[in-house]
């Protein structure tokens, strides 16, 4: 199957060039930081976790979201996401690789990677996450491939693939769980230490992973001839839908407790995020921009005729 990627129109290989010259710019700068360092990137003891952290726990969600079109699918038997099932799993595979680049240049350099593996720690959370990364993204790889080849050649996939199939369902849930608990497990950062952080996780998740999902279906609908479907993105944007409200829903949950708690480590943070805290407030135009954008996802994916409008839905996933 890897030949059709040699074929394409000009638009397509102009595509790829434009993807080639970001990669490649992307390394260019890993080179600068290797040979400088992390200070490069204003990192610090108090600053510990910055844009590749970031980017990393957003396409661990991303990730964990093709469980969210494998579920229906495989173990619900609903038909209708067999058109996009295949594009959720490409998904995560894209994702968390992602995932694993933006680790191995947060760490710094390659050996430090070598070390979580050389010398394993079973009380690390990082060589837990290392191994449910690892093994997510080879059981998608796995089985996005056979059933794919088995669809091009009209027949059903082999049956060794089912037990992988009902084995990537929970593991989905694995991976944004134990993420969550590189957070969690940090009593010196308060607005983490929450028992509801994995649950906050996977609902961000199961909303911004279906968002893009339902993105990527409608560009792939309008460059090529492949169409997957109208039921499938409207379900698609019930769960997002769905998803959205809990994401928020569980957010509020963490208002009320850390103000009418009167708890202070746990209402700085929300209050530097905010409004700012001791004249530090870099922050808050970001954290309002995002919270208006909630609200606009939330309206738009709330009313069923918003929701059914794919301009309006754009915008809504986009808000995501």
């Amino acid at each position: 199957m890897l030949e059709k990627a040699l074929k394409g129109s000009p638009i397509y290989w102009g595509w790829l060039i434009v993807l080639l010259g970001f990669i490649g710019t992307g390394f260019l700068v890993y080179l600068y930081q290797f040979q400088e360092g992390l200070r490069i990137t204003g990192m610090s003891r108090d600053v510990s976790w910055g844009f590749y952290i970031g980017q990393f726990t957003y396409l661990v969600g991303v990730a964990a979201s093709g469980v969210m079109v494998v579920l229906p699918y495989y173990l619900h038997d609903y038909k209708a996401f067999g058109r996009v099932t295949i594009l959720g799993e490409f998904l995560a595979v894209g994702a968390i690789t992602m995932c694993l680049l933006f680790i191995m240049v947060d760490l710094g350099n390659l050996p430090r990677v070598l070390n979580v593996i050389l010398y394993p720690n079973p009380t690390s959370i990082l060589f837990w996450d290392m191994i449910v990364l690892n093994v997510y993204l080879f059981l998608n790889i796995i089985i996005g491939w056979n059933v794919l080849s088995s669809e091009r050649k009209g027949i059903h996939y082999p049956a060794w693939v089912t037990p992988l199939i009902y084995l990537s369902i929970p593991w989905a849930f694995s991976i944004h769980t134990v993420t969550a608990f590189l957070y969690a497990g940090l009593p010196g950062r308060h607005y983490w230490l929450t028992a509801i952080m994995a649950a906050r996780f996977l609902s961000s998740a199961f909303c911004s992973g279906p968002a893009i999902l339902i993105l990527l279906c409608l560009i792939v609908r309008k460059v090529t001839r492949f169409d997957p479907g109208k039921e499938q993105i409207r379900t698609l944007s019930s769960i997002v839908a769905y998803a959205m409200i809990l994401n928020v829903f569980f957010f509020l949950l963490e208002m009320f407790t850390a103000f009418y708690s009167q708890i202070p480590g746990h209402m700085h943070p929300i209050v530097y995020l905010f409004s700012g805290l001791e004249g530090h407030g870099k922050l808050v135009p970001w954290m309002w921009t995002a919270a208006c954008f909630a609200i606009l996802a939330l309206l738009l994916l709330i009313v069923p005729a918003s929701r059914r409008n794919e301009k309006t839905l754009v915008l809504a996933c986009i808000s995501v």
